[in-house]
């Protein structure tokens, strides 16, 4: 094919198709509107940019619907064109649209503006009661939260979380609710924090109802800075756990899988890097909210003890 009939082939072909010709399948639950997560046996991978794009959460592989085909396949540029070309009628699953959302068309407004829109997170609203009756968070630390301004109530029962640069700048905000998960558009993943910034102790965990769900079963240290990256690796997310860590005691608090275990090892690196101490900490479930509900329903037979693992 000429280099016109391959920009053909890369626009009519979604890497959603490549990986559903090749046995994977579509975790409707983790996937959202801008991501879509693909699953066969351990493996993952993440499609993104309407799917024309792709990545693989577990390592750095990434790429076009091509590097996609090469990958799986082990095979070379040329053949993948091929190969790609005769997926041209293969249906790919529809986008993760949850319901009651509307998908916004056109460029979003400022960042800062539509956060100052939002609410305040209270009690009594769907955010609330979503947070405290589904997701098991305490009100105290709820109120803390809202006072703090790092929680706003999204639409349809979703709650944002706010998420900073180093001069407490607003970037972006996680999207959280019911049926929904996700990223603010046009926003930049850096880290949510809850506590002192400065902090001599920096837990980071993977989504912001972990940070949370953590800081209630240590029952918020004074110590410690609660922080998420959103699920997100992005350079900013780097740099910003490099300056929050800098002087402290890294914490890796991801989740109990493997893609937990890959975000531990490279904050490991960053703690290697920059000189400070490192621990990794595990939840007993999957992740440190279901450890909180766990908690919730077990009340004091509850095991307190964390599992700690250091270097």
């Amino acid at each position: 094919m000429d280099r016109q009939q391959i920009e053909l082939v890369r626009s009519k072909v979604s890497c959603a198709s490549v990986l559903v010709a090749a046995g994977f399948l579509l975790d409707k639950q983790e996937s959202t509107r801008r991501a879509l997560k693909f699953r066969r046996g351990g493996e993952i991978v993440i499609v993104t940019h309407d799917g024309a794009g792709w990545f693989d959460p577990l390592s750095d592989n990434k790429g076009d619907v091509f590097a996609l085909a090469c990958l799986l396949d082990r095979i070379p540029f040329n053949v993948s064109v091929e190969r790609v070309g005769g997926l041209a009628g293969v249906d790919c699953p529809p986008g993760f649209s949850p319901p009651g959302l509307r998908i916004r068309r056109g460029a979003p407004s400022p960042l800062i503006e539509r956060w100052d829109g939002r609410p305040a997170l209270v009690l009594n609203s769907a955010a609330g009661r979503y947070l405290h009756h589904e997701r098991a968070l305490p009100p105290v630390l709820l109120n803390v939260a809202a006072r703090a301004d790092v929680v706003r109530q999204g639409p349809y029962g979703s709650t944002w979380f706010r998420h900073e640069d180093g001069k407490g700048g607003l970037t972006g905000w996680e999207e959280r609710g019911p049926t929904w998960r996700g990223f603010s558009s046009g926003g930049t993943k850096t880290l949510y924090r809850f506590g002192k910034p400065t902090s001599p102790r920096v837990c980071i965990t993977e989504a912001a109802i972990d940070a949370l769900s953590l800081a209630a079963i240590e029952r918020q240290r004074v110590d410690t800075l609660y922080a998420s990256t959103g699920g997100g690796w992005s350079p900013s997310t780097v740099e910003a756990i490099k300056a929050t860590a800098a002087g402290a005691m890294l914490v890796a608090a991801t989740d109990a899988d493997p893609q937990g275990e890959v975000y531990a090892d490279r904050l490991r690196q960053i703690a290697d890097r920059a000189g400070c101490d490192f621990i990794r900490l595990l939840p007993r479930a999957a992740d440190w909210n279901e450890d909180l509900q766990r908690k919730r329903e077990w009340g004091s037979a509850f095991p307190s003890d964390r599992q700690t693992l250091r270097r």
